[in-house]
């Protein structure tokens, strides 16, 4: 029988920890939470300081049993949930639910799951911080009385099953806002001029210059007929270079991951959603079964803002970049990064647990998505230690007529950092390399070709899950916990739809924020937001009670609440109507959104009963008969290719299709990845045509 009990939340945390702890040792997982506020009520009394009405999880009545069991025989009993609020909250619920002294030193927390790590928590055990207990239990009820009130409000106002929450109903609010922004956007016409040059003497090397201005300063080119006027102002002048300015330049790299800045680089990288991400980090945290090492840990926490970085692991990392890279790719002094000021700073920021352990060296035991994760992390932290880059740079005015063109240029001189790890991006940089010829003042050019070009301003992109998550975390909505399941509910509700990765708001959503904005102002605004987040950081911190913070809420709530209830009328959510006429009573059917997403639907219901789902044609033919094929989803919402005559066809592929035709029978290709390869391969079964390219995602 054990000695010890220790509690954590997954199997995979349990078989790991076990491994650095001997047989007196335990090890039990609770599978997350034990107690919740009921599904069927809103389970606060708000009349008696909002106590809430934990009751068991349902199905988890055996485990508990089994906990009690083992509690009753165990010496002592090791709390080791996860190091963060609601970590916290979990071992307090077990605490209660085995019927631990509210003052025993039963919490034990680490930030990596290692040996030493475990072990030295369980040196150093502590009481239950109920400040953190009661900064989750904050939210979660603040969390519960917002969308226990709202939600009936909505489902009688607009439709049922609708539901309004505190940080999703400010996220789909940024969404809508963007979508409004775009659609009020008048773009503006400007030009743009560009002198391809070329050195005299020289055939090849031909550079760009870029319309600047006048010797007297810039020039906003704003029409042709100005640009006409400059093109004949300056025919047939003479292109010298005025002033050349040479210099050096240095790059830093980024720092080390926070969970909003992981979610945002594998969007970018790997085209990850910000639940898959986080699912995939959680495993690399919990641990992976590695060859010939058994079940280890190979992240720190995954969830923090924080970009403090244990001294222990800059030392290591530096040791091993001076042996992989040479020492000129560490820099003098360990780099350390300073925290945004809304940072808690309860943990470092994500880095390898192992620095060593390079994600080649252990690729045969991840999965695909943990090897690009763990390979994301490994080399951003190693790079975030690493020496700056230097560039060389060129920037040189030249003079034509009076007008002045811009020729700008960059060479890496010391990559440093950028051998391993570039920080990916949405928009160009003036970090990209331009080659540019040696140039000195005084020098004249010959002119290959001079372009004008008309543009237009461009409205603002809409959201990515990338840019939202960097959003919220600038405006301090949300927590690190919260980014992922925020954007998975507001799909998962039709409020938010995706196009080609873009989140774009449905006419539910809009409906449903401008309900939000006008009657309950103060839940979809930002700064409110933002500023209720910082109140329950002082929970955290201890210098505010829950209870107040919670009575401060909820006393302006109730009374706008009910004058929401009285000002709201019916709201009619009009139905897309579609150029598809119903087989049964020739109607024009409608889109309609349904458990599964969206399908069609007869608007003559209940007189007529018509509905199918919505087909999405492929633009490729079926290789078995020459019908169309389409683009489905299985049950589980995964996308595959199908006949439009199924099931007498039966022609269905898991695998992409692409636009290319086979060259040996003529039917289309599908794209299938297999590790850092694409494998384009007919889509008919009766013929053998293989080719293989670089994998691009």
């Amino acid at each position: 029988m054990a000695e010890y009990l220790v509690i954590v939340e997954s199997p995979a945390k349990a078989k790991t920890i076990g491994k650095f702890l001997g047989k007196g040792y335990k090890i039990e997982a609770s599978m997350g939470h034990i107690r919740d506020l009921p599904k069927s009520q809103i389970g606060v009394d708000v009349d008696k300081n909002f106590q809430p009405k934990y009751i068991t999880i349902r199905g988890k009545g055996d485990l508990i049993s089994k906990l009690k069991k083992e509690a009753k025989n165990a010496r002592k009993i090791y709390l080791a949930t996860d190091p963060d609020r609601e970590g916290e909250a979990i071992s307090w619920h077990l605490a209660n639910i085995l019927n631990i002294d509210e003052n025993e030193q039963c919490r034990i927390t680490f930030n990596e799951i290692t040996k030493n790590a475990v072990k030295s928590a369980i040196k150093a055990p502590r009481e239950i911080d109920m400040d953190l207990v009661d900064a989750q239990q904050a939210r979660r009820i603040l969390d519960r009385i917002v969308g226990y009130k709202i939600s009936p409000l909505l489902w009688r106002k607009v439709r049922k099953g609708l539901s309004a929450g505190r940080v999703q109903s400010v996220a789909t609010r940024l969404i809508c806002d963007r979508e409004e922004e775009i659609e009020r956007f008048v773009p503006d016409e400007y030009w743009s001029i560009t002198a391809k040059l070329l050195k005299q003497k020289m055939r090849s090397g031909a550079f760009d210059a870029k319309f600047y201005g006048s010797v007297s300063g810039k020039i906003e080119l704003k029409n042709e007929e100005q640009v006409k006027q400059i093109l004949g102002e300056i025919e047939g002048s003479r292109y010298i270079a005025k002033k050349v300015k040479t210099s050096e330049k240095k790059r830093y790299p980024s720092p080390p991951f926070t969970t909003s800045t992981l979610q945002q680089e594998a969007a970018r990288k790997l085209g990850f959603t910000t639940k898959r991400t986080m699912m995939v980090a959680q495993q690399l945290y919990e641990g992976v079964e590695i060859k010939g090492q058994g079940a280890l840990g190979l992240v720190t926490y995954i969830r923090t803002d924080s970009l403090r970085i244990s001294s222990e692991a800059q030392t290591e990392a530096k040791d091993f970049i001076k042996s992989k890279y040479g020492d000129k790719y560490a820099p003098e002094e360990v780099r350390n990064y300073k925290n945004k000021s809304a940072s808690q700073d309860a943990h470092e920021a994500i880095r390898p647990t192992h620095i060593t352990m390079d994600p080649e060296s252990i690729k045969a035991s991840l999965s695909n998505e943990q090897y690009k994760i763990y390979k994301l992390i490994w080399e951003r932290f190693i790079a975030s230690q690493m020496a700056f880059a230097v560039y060389d740079t060129l920037s040189v005015d030249i003079e034509a007529s009076g007008y002045i063109f811009k020729a700008n240029g960059s060479k890496v001189k010391f990559a440093g950092f950028m051998v391993l790890y570039i920080e990916g991006r949405d928009e160009e940089s003036e970090d990209d390399e331009v080659s540019l010829p040696e140039i000195n003042e005084g020098e004249e050019f010959n002119l290959k070709k001079i372009d004008s070009k008309q543009h237009f301003t461009q409205p603002p992109q809409r959201y990515t899950e990338a840019t939202l998550v960097k959003t919220l975390e600038e405006k301090g909505i949300g927590r690190p916990s919260t980014y992922a399941p925020t954007i998975t509910t507001i799909l998962a509700r039709g409020y938010v739809e995706k196009e080609k990765k873009l989140l774009v708001p449905t006419e539910l959503g809009k409906i449903v924020t401008d309900i939000m904005k006008n009657h309950f102002k103060d839940i979809v605004d930002i700064d409110f937001t933002a500023q209720m987040e910082k109140q329950l950081d002082d929970v955290e911190e201890g210098e505010k009670k829950w209870v107040q913070v919670m009575e401060d809420f909820y006393t302006q709530f109730v009374d706008v609440l009910k004058e929401a209830d009285d000002r709201i009328g019916h709201v009619e959510i009009p139905d897309e109507v579609t150029d598809i006429l119903c087989e049964k009573c020739g109607r024009n059917m409608v889109i309609k959104n349904g458990r599964f997403g969206k399908f069609l639907a007869c608007p003559g219901f209940p007189e007529c009963r018509n509905a199918r789902p919505i087909l999405e044609e492929a633009g490729v033919t079926c290789p078995k008969c020459g019908g169309k094929v389409l683009i489905k989803k299985s049950k589980r919402g995964k996308r595959y290719l199908g006949c439009e005559n199924n099931p007498s066809c039966g022609f269905m592929t898991w695998d992409k299709h692409t636009n290319e035709s086979c060259p040996k029978c003529g039917n289309f290709l599908v794209k299938k990845s297999s590790g850092k390869k694409a494998i384009l391969k007919c889509s008919s079964d009766q013929c053998d045509y293989v080719k293989e390219e670089a994998y691009k995602g």
